[in-house]
């Protein structure tokens, strides 16, 4: 029974282990999916993380099977609850990777053939350019005349953004202007206001003759006592 028990712990072990390992190969492997501008064909190192994560899934797989024949060959009392959620538990994330694996195996190829299919695209066109030197001269005037287009199109947006902002200001500048010609109407017919505007002008003439002097006579004074 100490043999079983011993035998039991070293297996998961082992398979704890290769799960870690599945785990960093995964973040290597990922890399190729997410790559902008995937090469048409995988590279070795592409090649190698894909094979040492199927050689590490199949070695998962054989320690789950002996897991199981562990567990199996032990009698009904001894063979524990906690055994047989640990076995499950490890059989569950190797369905886990297994599945993953699938679906980044699959991204990278669809990747990989959108890149191939733009690359034949490609040359396809480069082949016609050079078969039909006329038609490419044709095809190279299309596309300057069309960014022509686009750059005039871009322009008229501009210039009426700029025609739309000064028709804004002058119809403010108008509303302001009857606006003070309101006030200034409604000022007028107030009895007595224009005498109390004036009566306010002059005070503020007065005191800036009062402050002028009162300036002018200090620089004297520092002028003669310096």
């Amino acid at each position: 029974m100490a043999s079983t028990g011993g035998g039991w712990a070293q297996l998961r072990q082992q398979a704890r282990s290769l799960e870690t390992q599945t785990e960093n190969l995964f973040h290597t492997y990922s890399q190729y999916a997410a790559i902008t501008n995937i090469p048409t064909k995988p590279s070795e190192e592409e090649q190698k993380t894909e094979a040492q994560l199927q050689d590490v899934l199949e070695k998962r797989e054989a320690l789950v099977n002996q897991l199981s024949r562990l567990l199996d060959s032990e009698s009904a009392h001894s063979s524990s609850a906690v055994k047989q959620n640990n076995l499950a538990r490890h059989r569950e994330i190797l369905h886990d990777h297994r599945r993953e694996l699938s679906r980044l195996k699959s991204n990278i190829q669809d990747a990989r053939n959108k890149a191939n299919l733009l690359s034949n695209v490609r040359s396809d066109i480069n082949a016609y350019r050079a078969a039909n030197p006329e038609q490419a001269e044709a095809d190279y005037m299309l596309d300057e005349r069309s960014r022509l287009d686009n750059s005039h199109n871009v322009a008229d947006s501009v210039l009426s953004q700029a025609y739309a902002v000064n028709e804004n200001f002058r119809l403010q500048r108008e509303s302001l202007a009857s606006i003070q010609r309101r006030i200034v109407g409604a000022a007028s017919q107030v009895p007595g206001i224009n005498s109390l505007i004036g009566r306010i002008g002059a005070k503020k003439r007065r005191d800036g003759i009062i402050l002028g002097a009162f300036i002018a006579f200090c620089v004297l004074v520092l002028f003669f006592f310096s």
